[in-house]
């Protein structure tokens, strides 16, 4: 999960992207969200996340 987020997205590119359900890739978003692994942004009505600072050196 962490590595489909190498550029700010919502749920729907990386569900799309690791052919799973946009919940499921919230519900994983959420857990990396309270572990500080991703980050979120407001985008008007969309949220995007982001990997983290910790997020990216656990992909290196």
């Amino acid at each position: 999960m962490l590595t489909a987020l190498a550029e700010p997205a919502g749920t729907t590119e990386p569900a799309h992207r690791l052919d799973v359900s946009p919940g499921t890739v919230s519900q994983h978003l959420g857990a990396l969200h309270c572990a500080g692994l991703v980050s979120r942004a407001r985008d008007g009505h969309a949220v995007l996340y982001l990997c983290s600072p910790l997020g990216d050196r656990l992909c290196l």
